[in-house]
């Protein structure tokens, strides 16, 4: 699975959504209502870095699959909404 690139682009996806449910469910709660910031802004920085990887891993598979734009802009899409990359994974099993 993860030795082609539409592989890794699923780990990143699958790994960038861990880290927003992470960061929504269990750093933004521990900050507002433990008074707890220094969660967000280590779980933040892990979930930036998967967050741009996840783009850039989007990107190369774009052009080298060579799917259109609408399919990369819905894949950007589901990274904004929480579980959105999941269902991209289930998406991707059967593209090619």
């Amino acid at each position: 699975m993860f030795h082609t690139s539409l592989g890794l682009l699923r780990l990143t996806a699958i790994l960038e959504g861990i880290s927003y449910l992470v960061l929504l469910l269990i750093a933004m709660p521990l900050k507002y209502f433990l008074d707890f910031p220094f969660a967000v802004s280590l779980v933040g920085a892990v979930h930036g870095f998967l967050f741009i990887a996840y783009l850039l891993m989007l990107a190369i598979v774009k052009f080298s699959k060579r799917w259109s734009i609408l399919w990369a802009l819905w894949a950007v899409l589901l990274a904004f909404i929480p579980f959105g990359t999941f269902y991209l994974d289930k998406q991707l099993q059967t593209k090619k």
